[in-house]
């Protein structure tokens, strides 16, 4: 070994726990203080007791909170956008479509959804609205999960 490059070693160093535990061991330093030890440690003990020394779990409750308001700001969007109390101009048909569907007294997505119940013939009688109209708004309609999958099936076998 070369001579004056090596840390003294300490045979009985002392190691105190924050619990008030003692033990001796070797080491370079003379003295150890820790936090944790098997005595006071949660695994070994059974404690349901979070050892937190860095503050990672105020970090990861703030994470978690930052998520649930996401999460519910998203639902929240997500229940304004199938709200069919909504003017039919959100479904971005075009001016013209929109006009006809003005002029038929149709404002809402909910008055086209309850005149849609009485049929595509209750639809195409609306003047104005043809049969390329009424597909278009069909197809926005389900996309925005207004109209089932079952009427897609039922309008290309009409078609």
């Amino acid at each position: 070994m070369k001579e004056g490059i090596h840390p003294k070693y300490y045979p009985e160093a002392k190691v105190i726990c924050s619990c008030g535990n003692t033990w001796t061991t070797g080491s370079t330093r003379p003295e150890i203080r820790t936090d944790v030890c098997h005595n006071c440690h949660p695994y070994f003990t059974g404690e349901q007791r979070i050892v937190d020394t860095e503050g990672q779990v105020d970090r990861f409750y703030k994470k978690l909170e930052a998520r649930n308001q996401y999460q519910a700001t998203v639902a929240a969007r997500t229940a304004s956008k199938s709200s069919t109390d909504q003017p039919v101009g959100v479904l971005g048909l075009g001016e013209r479509v929109e006009g006809v569907l003005t002029q038929a007294g149709l404002t809402t997505i909910t008055l086209v959804l309850e005149h849609l119940s009485a049929g595509d013939e209750a639809m195409l009688a609306v003047d104005g609205l043809g049969r390329k109209s009424l597909i278009d708004l069909k197809k926005r309609l389900r996309a925005r999960g207004f109209l089932a999958e079952e009427t897609a099936e039922t309008e290309a076998s009409a078609a």
